[in-house]
């Protein structure tokens, strides 16, 4: 059963709209329809229509759209890293050569499985980079490959004890508010 979620905050269109110089008119139910993908990415476009007071070939008509104007860019599983045995995480900032550029810094990181987020940042590191390990000796043979890119001078690690809000929805919950009323 699918619960009935409330609006989606107004939030600037997607980089990809404005670079383009396109302008995706989104109304009520789109962005209801997003919510409800965002709460549940395997619900039938007959559930969603239900909940949105659509028909699925409606629903569906809407979502290819919003695929094509790039506001949906997919869909995923959202894995629980514990039930894989990555539990061990941590936090690194990475200091670079002078030089050294975003697009760098993307592809060096990539290459490393262990790297499930990286981040430009302002403050003295250049670089946030998160990393998921078995154990804390995966973890510092991750560590040390990062380390040996060739424009990392140093890091700086903080390793993670507890997670204390974790939630992985692509928008988050202040991006939408959400009822338990069943739809």
């Amino acid at each position: 059963m699918i619960k009935r979620v409330g609006t989606l905050v107004k939030h600037r269109q997607p980089e990809i709209l404005r670079a383009r110089g396109d302008v995706l008119q989104m109304d009520d139910v789109d962005r209801r329809i997003i919510a409800l993908l965002s709460a549940e990415a395997r619900a039938s476009y007959a559930e969603i229509g239900a909940a949105v007071k659509l028909s699925a070939p409606a629903v569906k008509r809407r979502v290819d759209r919003l695929r094509a104007s790039g506001v949906i860019r997919g869909f995923t599983a959202v894995l629980d890293p514990a039930a894989i045995g990555w539990t061990t995480e941590a936090f690194v900032e990475l200091f670079c050569t002078g030089k050294t550029t975003p697009a760098q810094l993307k592809a060096a990181t990539r290459r490393h499985p262990e790297v499930v987020g990286a981040y430009t940042v302002s403050g003295e590191a250049d670089a946030l980079v998160h990393l998921r390990a078995a154990d804390m000796n995966h973890l510092e043979q991750a560590l040390e490959r990062v380390r040996a890119e060739s424009f990392v001078t140093s890091t700086r690690s903080m390793i993670v004890l507890s997670r204390l809000v974790d939630d992985d929805q692509a928008l988050g919950t202040q991006a939408m508010r959400v009822t338990s009323n069943e739809a």
